[in-house]
């Protein structure tokens, strides 16, 4: 089984030289579709799903339509058919589609375990054809492999993420509040914002996913950088002292009131509400937001001058003592279907969209890429340039614990932290739970 579990390798210095000063060289597609989908006119439809909604995901999404513009454009007997939706509903209907063998001819996969179980039902194409022909040397090396399994590639990556705690300095400074490098400074500015009426973190827990970042970085800072990889691994088990304490500081976080009440209810678009309405000093989440903070027209530049980062701080007395340490991983690539009837076209649909979204997710997103892109005399927003000034000095990425995981582990754990959060389970419970559902599936 080939596939990462980590990428510390992938974010070198030399991997970031490489992805300043490098272009994409590959030639552009040309192989038409030649399936029997089709529309009126004759053209052959390709159906498309992906999760970037114009309203909660405006960058990203205007991106996109103007790549399907364009496609549709050079290839007028071709048309690609979308369906939109938000990450969590997203989740949702591919596993639905898949227990009927209904997925759409291109959509969107993460790495990793969540690939894993489509690739064994034979629902997901090999594409090292279209990336050779296409896209050969323009990925950054070592985020393609995060979609291999058994030495093919079922996924072509589009993004890499880490995550960060985003903070308004504006309330920060109000309350005389410094960045926190250690856990006790961190809690000492939620009790400060408690005591002056401010939201200190806002999560949203309705999915569980972004709960767990808080829970996997304590486990990295607790037990250390590789615990999580070593769980899926099999080198340890998830009811470790380290992951249980991490599990026990969530719950102490909440006793603390640092989130806002009732956000088991909320979707994480819900709780991003409060960061970007200010109500709210803090957000823990990825560098996929990143065009909120930095590029995109429909925020205010008074708000995106108030917001910084800093990094997940250091546990007193945990084994995980370099800040440089993120949480993170390939975000989300594209597959093509195995029983698409226009799969050629798919295939060449699928190839165009990574190719294009390389340089224009960086200067019209501010987005991290997963294709090498020459930055050399481009405009770029300081938040951005830090940030990837961060990549060439990360000491480890781990990847998201759940996308590590298969996709029945990955949503018990969902459930899980929900409950974690909701305090309806001890961390106790919660550690055991996960574990039997680990030795399950060994």
């Amino acid at each position: 089984m080939s596939k990462k579990k980590a990428l510390p390798i992938l974010l070198s210095a030399a991997l970031i030289l490489i992805l300043i000063l490098s272009g994409c060289s590959s030639s552009e597609p040309t192989a038409k579709g030649s399936g029997t989908n089709a529309a009126g006119g004759g053209q052959t439809v390709v159906k498309f799903m992906h999760l970037w909604p114009e309203g909660s995901s405006n960058a990203q999404y205007k991106i996109v339509d103007n790549i399907i513009k364009e496609y549709e454009s050079e290839h007028p007997d071709v048309k690609i058919q979308t369906e939109i939706l938000g990450n969590d509903q997203y989740r949702d209907k591919i596993k639905v589609l898949a227990s009927s063998n209904e997925l759409p001819d291109v959509g969107m996969t993460w790495s990793d375990g969540f690939l894993q179980p489509y690739v064994e039902g034979n629902l997901f194409t090999p594409l090292d054809d279209v990336i050779d022909a296409n896209l050969k040397d323009a990925f950054i090396p070592g985020v393609k492999e995060s979609y291999a399994v058994d030495g093919k590639t079922y996924g072509m990556p589009l993004e890499l993420n880490i995550s960060y705690v985003f903070y308004n300095k504006e309330i920060f400074e109000k309350y005389n509040l410094a960045v926190p490098k250690t856990f006790e400074e961190f809690k000492t500015a939620v009790k400060t914002l408690n005591d002056n009426g401010v939201i200190p973190a806002t999560v949203g827990n309705k999915e569980g996913w972004p709960g767990s970042f808080w829970f996997m970085y304590l486990a990295d800072r607790i037990g250390g950088p590789t615990i999580l990889t070593d769980v899926i691994d099999g080198k340890t088990k998830f009811d470790d002292p380290a992951i249980v304490q991490a599990a026990t500081e969530v719950q102490n976080l909440v006793d603390m009131n640092a989130f806002e009440k009732g956000n088991s209810g909320l979707s994480n678009d819900e709780a991003k509400g409060y960061f970007m309405n200010e109500q709210a000093a803090m957000f823990l989440t990825a560098t996929w937001e990143l065009p909120n903070y930095t590029t995109s027209p429909d925020v205010d530049q008074a708000f995106k001058d108030k917001i910084g980062y800093f990094k997940f701080p250091l546990y007193d007395g945990g084994k995980g003592t370099d800040i440089n340490s993120y949480v993170g991983g390939p975000g989300v690539g594209l597959f093509v279907a195995e029983n698409s009837k226009v799969k050629e076209a798919a295939k060449d649909f699928a190839a165009f969209l990574v190719k294009e979204w390389g340089e224009r997710s960086v200067t019209e997103a501010g987005v991290i890429p997963a294709t090498k892109v020459d930055t050399e005399g481009k405009d770029l927003n300081p938040m951005y340039t830090e940030i990837l000034n961060d990549l060439n000095g990360a000491s480890n990425v781990t990847t998201y614990f759940d996308t590590q995981a298969s996709p029945n582990v990955a949503e018990l754990h969902h459930d899980l932290v929900s409950a974690l959060f909701g305090k309806q389970i001890t961390p106790q419970d919660f550690v055991k739970q996960t574990q039997e559902a680990l030795d399950a599936e060994r």
